[in-house]
């Protein structure tokens, strides 16, 4: 695929898609209801342009099917299940055949092969194994690409860097925020990163992260870091990665038709605006989904990347149309913040945003650390640097923020993904 022209490719997708639609049509319960309240046939989908007659399928259809009401195989012929944790309702379960397994661990070697792992290197998985998809993703993808797979898991943070150092790991993926925790605890440990680790390449997701953040991580591990973009319910890591341009993220389109739309009304947008993204899978067996809404906010770049590949690119998330605070009007997301706080030096990435709401307005307090050196230094240098970060986030966020510098390891810290933003404002009724 990667020397196929953009003709070429609109013309695979169409033709994947109508056979999608006819298989689904045959063996999805869940689809047949749709075509059928759409008063649709699968012969009116015969193109990306004709997928406008059907309905976007959310999160909460799958919660509302909960567990197997979207299966379209017996379930003999499913040989693994993920589900999301289910912590804000039921869980969203996903299931796979062989054949889905397969195409995944194929998606998941591009994404790696992209970045420039080869048989000669190694992998630590630094996700948790389980129903969460991460773990398994890297493993089964690695393992197609022929990288030795060091299948650590999360957490036991010093043992991580001992393994490492000791096993010679040349690369390994973790959520950022995590990263950053290791980096530091790779610091306190002493290690030489470019004398004790031999690591090149680390491949990061599962939560949105900025340029700033990327900075940081390199620095700490004298590594290349790259963003990859995949969601639970599409198959998990997968769907799109960064090239070594790092300039967006191309998005596998032999596999996935993407829409962009307004996330408020539904209307597909345009070339370079910005939206909700919505992905059609064109490979599933066992869970074929249809114009399937991410929440995830991004833009489409439609000009070919330097790197030669013809796959169309995301931008880098700008966050999530759920996780958006709307702060006395305005719209803020906390990737916004992230970068603000990650262009100063004195800020090594660990923060928390704070809303609450007193009498009828909202306050925004964001609470970041500084090293011990600077937290028990001149007290003017405090407010000064206090001072500075107000007056940016406010050009940047358009209302204002009150900061609170705290001391270093005050902010906890995960082993999966941060915590960032703790919204006061439900529990204050």
């Amino acid at each position: 695929m990667e020397f196929k022209s953009r003709e070429e490719i609109i013309e695979y997708q169409n033709k994947k898609l109508r056979c999608c639609v006819d298989y689904a049509s045959k063996n999805s319960r869940f689809f047949k209801d749709t075509l059928k309240k759409c008063n649709l046939k699968a012969d009116d989908i015969k193109n990306i342009d004709d997928l406008q007659k059907l309905p976007f399928t959310t999160k909460n259809d799958l919660r509302d099917n909960y567990p197997f009401g979207l299966m379209a195989v017996p379930m003999e012929d499913i040989v693994r299940f993920h589900a999301s944790s289910g912590t804000t309702g039921k869980s969203t379960v996903v299931y796979y055949t062989k054949n889905d397994l397969d195409t995944w661990s194929n998606l998941m070697a591009r994404v790696l092969a992209t970045t420039g792992l080869t048989k000669k290197d190694s992998m630590q998985i630094i996700y948790n194994y389980g129903f969460f998809t991460g773990g398994f993703g890297f493993h089964y993808g690695a393992e197609r690409l022929g990288v030795s797979v060091i299948p650590t898991g999360s957490g036991n943070t010093k043992k991580q860097i001992e393994i490492m150092r000791d096993f010679g790991t040349t690369s390994f993926t973790s959520t950022p925020s995590y990263a950053i925790y290791l980096g530091e605890t790779v610091e306190e440990m002493k290690i030489d990163t470019k004398k004790d680790l031999k690591l090149k390449i680390g491949v990061f997701g599962a939560e949105p992260w900025g340029e700033g953040m990327r900075q940081r991580i390199e620095e700490l591990f004298n590594i290349n870091a790259y963003d990859n973009y995949g969601i639970s319910e599409l198959c998990g890591p997968g769907v799109a990665v960064e090239c070594k341009e790092k300039d967006g993220l191309h998005v596998w389109e032999d596999h996935f038709i993407m829409e962009v739309i307004d996330p408020k009304t539904g209307e597909v947008l345009g070339e370079g605006e910005r939206g909700e993204l919505v992905f059609t899978p064109l490979w599933k067996e066992a869970m074929p989904l249809f114009r399937y809404r991410t929440k995830d906010i991004s833009t489409i770049y439609e000009e070919k990347c330097n790197c030669g590949l013809p796959f169309r690119k995301i931008e880098r998330l700008h966050g999530r149309s759920d996780d958006m605070l709307i702060i006395r009007g305005v719209n803020v997301f906390p990737s916004q913040i992230e970068e603000v706080i990650l262009k100063n030096s004195a800020f090594k990435g660990h923060y928390a945003i704070i809303v609450e709401r007193k009498g009828p307005l909202d306050h925004l307090t964001i609470e970041i650390e500084v090293t011990k050196d600077l937290f028990t230094g001149n007290l003017k240098d405090l407010i000064q640097l206090k001072d500075k970060v107000e007056e940016d986030l406010k050009s940047v966020l358009l209302v204002k923020a009150n900061v609170k510098l705290v001391e270093e390891g005050t902010i906890p810290r995960s082993q999966g993904k941060a915590q960032r933003v703790i919204d006061k404002r439900n529990l204050e009724g």
